[in-house]
């Protein structure tokens, strides 16, 4: 009997008409559009599948439209009776990770990212931080790299993908820096990211600080299965941590090649990417390729899913 994980997609996946196959097929993932729309009084299928890339890219729009089309996505394995052993999501995608777990409820979910990608984006003013990719670096070395240019300002790393994939985020002089450095240590590429704020570094708390009084506001449910958190990389199942985390995750590096490498510590031999994309079976593949990973986003992706699961 497989032992299965949910990965839910994070932010920089979007694209427009993304779940538009599902919710004509399904019934129960057209729902998840109609209850989105719902709770931020617009019409989020319009958004989602009739809008363009520049409307989409808002961080605003970004991170309730991801979230929305994840959970549609998800609709028809549960309809099939997949239940995971356990979730987890990249930055915004742990938020899936927790309407699955039944910590939010979908309707409190979808305006709190909106908020969040709102208060993200806000939180540092735009030309003032950026991000890069630093690729086929070690960690130590990433970790030197960011320190020796730190001198310039704030440079931290900010995403640990996988092996060889690092993303760091700060200030642009200083992560310019960072750049330079890491191709002078043996970078095989290291690249800035076209992103339009330094998500995951110190700078993004004052984002933290906001985004708390929202969820200040919601009351968590029990959760029924456990969410590998980004900050920590921990299997969670006490809904009192989960604030003080997702507060956290705003402003600290996200741990996905250690929640993974956690996960099949625990026995989990098959992942499913759920959402818009496939960056974190990419992610997955490059970690361990001899699990069983799958993803959903489209009806031939769930067919093969569902084909490989039952």
């Amino acid at each position: 009997m497989s032992k299965i994980a949910f990965l839910f997609s994070g932010q920089g996946a979007q694209y427009v008409g993304m779940g538009k196959e599902i919710a004509k097929e399904y019934k129960s993932s057209d729902m998840i559009f109609e209850e989105a729309s719902d709770a931020l009084g617009f019409d989020t299928k319009k958004m989602i599948f009739e809008s363009d890339d520049e409307t989409l890219k808002i961080t605003e729009n970004t991170q309730p439209a991801i979230l929305i089309t994840s959970i549609a996505c998800m609709q028809p394995l549960k309809e099939e009776g997949i239940v995971p052993e356990v979730v987890a999501g990249l930055s915004l995608g742990e938020y899936s990770a927790h309407v699955e777990a039944g910590t939010i409820e979908f309707k409190n979910a979808v305006p709190l990212v909106r908020k969040r990608g709102k208060y993200m984006q806000e939180a540092v003013p735009l030309g003032k931080g950026t991000m890069a990719a630093i690729l086929g670096l070690e960690r130590e070395k990433v970790l030197n790299v960011c320190e020796i240019a730190s001198k310039e300002g704030i440079v931290e790393p900010a995403n640990f993908n996988c092996p060889g994939q690092i993303v760091i985020a700060g200030e642009v002089k200083a992560v310019d820096k960072a750049i330079e450095f890491a191709k002078e240590q043996g970078a095989r590429r290291a690249m800035v990211l076209p992103v339009s704020a330094p998500f995951h570094c110190s700078m993004l708390r004052p984002a933290g600080d906001e985004l708390k009084k929202e969820l200040d506001k919601i009351n968590l449910k029990d959760m029924k299965i456990p969410v590998v958190t980004n900050v920590t990389a921990e299997y969670i199942l006490d809904k009192s941590k989960v604030k003080d985390l997702l507060v956290r995750q705003v402003s600290s590096p996200v741990l996905f090649e250690d929640s993974i490498k956690n996960m099949l510590a625990k026995g989990i031999d098959t992942f499913i990417e759920i959402g818009p994309g496939k960056v974190l079976s990419g992610f997955v593949k490059k970690i361990d390729n001899s699990v069983k990973i799958l993803n959903v986003e489209d009806i031939s992706s769930l067919h093969k899913t569902l084909n490989e699961i039952i």
